[in-house]
């Protein structure tokens, strides 16, 4: 699944950092600092796929040196605690090519040139070999002056700014979202990325009425294991992987973590069944199904995944209630559309889950004594889910439209008594 990550840090003088130290680190490479007379050597770094610098049309060509370019940038500060550079990382989606990677890398280092004026040294980094191989990585290094024709001149004070800076990372963001999104959607990838916090995409979620993403965003970020903690983990999931066995966190910040995921898994699990049941049931009202014979047909498809959790399926059933009919009916017939779902699909779940299907046959209809079973008359309870959903499957579909028909007659009957007897109840002359 594609996530999103893009993090802004600075490279300061008073914590001991220069700009052309991060370079040569990003890039592996080999960079003389001029200023501290130190050489940075990191020729023998591994993992790095592409290297690139993006500069201002005006700047001077020594811009694409990349050890120029950062003694140039040490240069131009003064100050003992000035800060030299500004690194963006981001996070690439594993889903799409590394050709699409370096794409979308160098467009968002375009954006920074074309909105700040900087100098921006890209390195595009592979996944550590130990580390979740879907970790492609990107490292941007900016200027924190602008490059022009003569050199670096004025700060990006809108950058530094307390009032500014943080609006215009947020607008960055967004960028950055938008580049990964189309990538995602041009290769065909149903996931998207979302540069908002949990708690804006949840206020969204529920502004639309999509509950089932309400209650999967309900939740704290997740936790940063660290060095220490992340290379614990990876040395248990490698030993779990020989041994043949399910992995178990051995740190507390891992087990955390662990139960989080588990728990995005299970959402999207859940959606995915929700989604299945509701294309399915538009599928077959567009071709002239009945509510019936189109939600059995949607809750056989959702089901046919394989088997849920308890929660999955309670969660499950309260959504498919809120599901969408998409063959143009009523608000009405919408409703009993959903709610005969809804019965349909608690029946089928807890059969899948191993419980008596007769029980749970009779709970459904009201019925709390099991001895009320088939061998009782049906003058004596009303039909089961079971004696309907026979009656169903082997009664023509002409007959089945014609009953559908004849029973909204009916409720509409019903419901114009119920309307007439409010009309009652509201006007004081016709009341007893």
């Amino acid at each position: 699944m594609a996530s999103y990550h893009l993090s802004v840090k600075t490279i300061k003088r008073s914590a001991g950092r220069t700009a052309t130290a991060a370079g040569a680190y990003r890039a592996g490479e080999r960079i003389e600092c001029q200023r501290e007379g130190r050489v940075h050597d990191y020729t023998r770094k591994q993992g790095i796929e592409e290297t690139f610098i993006v500069a201002p049309e005006t700047a001077p060509a020594w811009a694409q040196d990349r050890s120029k370019l950062w003694n140039e940038a040490e240069a131009s500060e003064t100050r003992r605690n000035s800060v030299t550079a500004r690194e963006w990382e981001l996070a690439l989606p594993s889903e799409i090519s590394a050709e699409d990677r370096s794409q979308i890398t160098r467009q968002f280092a375009e954006e920074l040139v074309s909105r700040y004026g900087v100098a921006v040294d890209v390195a595009i980094h592979a996944p550590h070999r130990e580390g979740d191989q879907r970790n492609h990585h990107a490292h941007v290094l900016t200027s924190t002056r602008k490059l022009e024709a003569e050199g670096f001149t004025a700060k990006t004070r809108v950058l530094d700014s307390a009032k500014t800076g943080g609006v215009e990372i947020e607008q960055m963001r967004g960028v950055w979202a938008e580049l990964q999104n189309r990538a995602l959607e041009r290769v065909g990838e149903v996931e998207r990325v979302d540069h908002r916090s949990l708690e804006k995409q949840r206020e969204a979620a529920q502004e639309r009425g999509d509950t089932l993403s309400a209650e999967e965003l309900d939740r704290d970020p997740e936790l940063k294991l660290g060095p220490a903690a992340n290379s614990m983990e990876r040395r248990e999931k490698a030993a779990a992987e020989r041994e043949g066995r399910e992995y178990k966190p051995v740190t507390e910040r891992g087990a955390v973590v662990h139960a989080a995921r588990q728990a995005r898994a299970a959402f999207r699990e859940m959606r995915e069944r929700v989604e299945i049941a509701r294309e399915i049931y538009g599928v077959e009202r567009d071709a002239g199904q009945g509510r019936v014979s189109a939600g059995l047909a949607a809750l056989r498809a959702a089901t046919s995944k394989g088997r849920v959790t308890d929660d999955v399926r309670e969660r499950l059933a309260r959504i498919t209630d809120r599901g969408q009919d998409r063959g143009g009916q009523s608000d009405e017939e919408q409703a009993k559309g959903r709610n005969y779902a809804r019965d349909r699909l608690k029946e089928i779940m807890d059969k899948d889950a191993g419980r008596d299907g007769q029980a749970a046959v009779h709970k459904l209809d009201g019925h709390n004594d099991p001895e009320l079973g088939e061998e009782a008359g049906r003058e004596e309870r009303k039909p089961s889910v079971n004696e309907r959903l026979k009656d169903v499957l082997n009664k023509p579909r002409e007959k089945l439209e014609i009953e559908d028909e004849r029973d909204q007659e009916k409720d509409q009957e019903a419901e114009n008594e119920r309307e007439i007897d409010r009309e009652i109840d509201r006007d004081p002359g016709l009341s007893h």
